[in-house]
């Protein structure tokens, strides 16, 4: 199960990269009905982008060998990520009323798979 799931977590954080590289005006809008309105905000918001591809190239690499220490490592970290960025994405929708078509699904999808990831993380490490 594990490396299906780090597959999937994969696929999903380098997809979102990729559209924050090349397409960031648009994945800003769709997530948060935001624009980036600098040159400042664009360039991290690509930065932002590669490291989701990067999460995304570990997740792919973990999984070749997914009962691994490291693999472990990487799907716990992962669930940590997954629910710091789901508390990011909801405290901007609460506390700072940001809405747009995809904040609730990248809301509740992180929490979903941090539970996936501390789940197998937990089964592999006994």
């Amino acid at each position: 199960m594990s490396k299906i799931l780090l597959q999937v977590i994969a696929a999903m954080e380098a997809g979102a990269g990729a559209g924050l590289v090349l397409f960031p005006s648009a994945i800003v809008g769709l997530l948060i009905s935001g624009s980036v309105d600098s040159l400042a905000a664009l360039a991290v918001t690509r930065i932002a982008g590669a490291a989701l591809v990067t999460l995304g190239l570990i997740c792919w690499f973990a999984s070749r060998d997914s009962a691994s220490r490291t693999a472990i490592g990487v799907v716990t970290a992962m669930s940590f990520y997954n629910i710091t960025a789901a508390c990011v994405l909801l405290y901007a929708r609460i506390g700072n009323a940001l809405t747009g078509l995809g904040m609730w699904p990248a809301i509740v999808m992180p929490d979903a798979l941090a539970g996936s990831c501390l789940a197998c993380a937990r089964r592999i490490a006994v």
